[in-house]
């Protein structure tokens, strides 16, 4: 009950300080809710800019065009509502940002090809997941928070781990839906369960196991993933 109250408060303080897309609010004050801390991201380069910039941050090269913080920082990320609001009411097309690890979820990413046939493998081994965020280059499967420690400890025994992996703990950060950036829209590809608790999220060890297993089980040796 707290949490739906704080969102109806949230949705007064915004609806008083001008339009807002009504999917970016529900995502922020969600995010409070369920204890995420987030923070504005850069965003994609406006329409008309400079011929081929992809993202609205100075560098000219940048490989996460419009999917990364830059103004504030990650270090910024909050669940206080007021500041999410006062950032939102002014970036109101801004991409949500969420700082990984500590108390907040992690993630492990992957190509998007492989992570289709991913899921598809480890909802054919019974593996229970979390919510997955999707964008046109990398799906994401968010686990349980782990320390930088605890992540080495465990890649270490393994014999062998997929190259195209990626770890977002400790000091990193992913973008949720519904934002749009550089490279285009991010999504749910399994949407957390409606309601007013946190998600429930897997160990990121139940993950790996799971994407090394599926990586190497092809009946010919190889691998069921097209990393």
């Amino acid at each position: 009950m707290r949490e739906i109250l704080g969102r109806r408060r949230g949705l007064r303080l915004w609806r008083k300080r001008g339009p807002v897309p009504p999917a970016q609010l529900e995502a922020v004050l969600t995010c409070a809710a369920w204890q995420w801390p987030v923070v504005p991201g850069v965003g994609p380069a406006a329409a008309g800019g400079d011929r081929g910039r992809a993202c609205a941050c100075p560098d000219p090269e940048c490989v996460v065009p419009g999917a990364h913080p830059f103004d504030p920082g990650i270090l910024a990320a909050t669940t206080d509502q007021r500041m999410l609001s006062w950032w939102w009411s002014n970036r109101p097309a801004a991409p949500v940002v969420l700082a990984t690890g500590g108390t907040a979820p992690c993630a492990v990413s992957l190509p998007a090809l492989a992570g289709a046939a991913a899921l598809t493998e480890l909802d054919r081994m019974g593996v229970r997941l979390g919510p997955v965020v999707a964008t046109s280059t990398r799906w994401s499967l968010l686990v349980a928070p782990y320390s930088l420690e605890r992540l080495g400890e465990l890649l270490y025994v393994k014999d062998r781990v997929p190259g195209s992996l990626r770890f977002h703990g400790d000091g990193g950060y992913l973008v949720l839906p519904p934002s749009e950036t550089g490279t285009g829209q991010v999504r749910w590809e399994r949407a957390p369960r409606p309601g007013a608790d946190a998600p429930w999220l897997p160990d990121v060890e139940t993950v790996v196991d799971a994407l090394v297993e599926a990586s190497t089980n092809a009946p010919d040796g190889g691998s069921r993933l097209a990393y």
